[in-house]
């Protein structure tokens, strides 16, 4: 299957995630918290953040991306909507707008009859920078903190979709597909933060 699948449900009831765990493996910063939530020592507080404004536009030089964005909603059961086909990636606009405090949600597919707008997230690496180009003109860049590859079964919906108390983005595709059964097995998640 194709698609990102319906296990990125937004809830703060769903679970929590053991990190300690077989199916997670994580490339991230020293010291950074695996699990990070509000409450976490781990978090800081930044004072610089963007008003609210609709991404339009996603660049990623390192792995060639250049998309414009639609915009996600939830589907009945909860889950995240994807983008009907390869392009162009979406935009959760229940998040916040890139640049807002808290975790701005992009999605996007790994694949779909050939290479989708997220074929290459898997091999970002820490430091790399993601613009985001918003709709009053201005232009968010974030860097890449964290690359995490999650089973969907042990999803951890409080740190992807957790509060914040600075800008952060969240970059979401499906990866490691199973031939057997015809479905990918885990999300790729990347982390990153606003710098300017």
């Amino acid at each position: 299957m194709s698609r990102l699948g319906r296990v990125l449900i937004i809830s703060p009831l769903i679970f929590a995630v053991v990190v300690i765990t077989t199916g997670y493996s994580d490339q991230s910063r020293v010291g950074a918290s695996a699990l990070p939530t509000k409450t976490s020592s781990q978090l800081v507080t930044r004072v610089f953040s963007m008003v609210r404004s609709s991404p339009i536009r996603i660049q990623i030089p390192s792995i060639g991306v250049d998309s414009k964005l639609m915009k996600l909603g939830l589907l009945k059961d909860g889950s995240l909507q994807v983008p009907p086909s390869a392009f162009p990636a979406g935009w959760y606009s229940g998040s916040p707008s890139p640049g807002e405090l808290g975790p701005s949600i992009i999605a996007g597919h790994i694949d779909w009859n050939g290479p989708g707008v997220f074929y290459r997230l898997n091999r970002m690496k820490l430091g790399d920078q993601i613009q985001i180009g918003r709709a009053d003109g201005t232009t968010a860049t974030f860097t890449v903190t964290r690359i995490a590859a999650f089973l969907k079964s042990k999803f951890p919906t409080n740190a992807v979709y957790g509060d914040l108390n600075y800008p952060g983005l969240r970059l979401i595709t499906c990866g490691d597909y199973d031939f057997k059964t015809h479905k990918y097995l885990r999300d790729t998640v990347v982390f990153a933060d606003l710098e300017s």
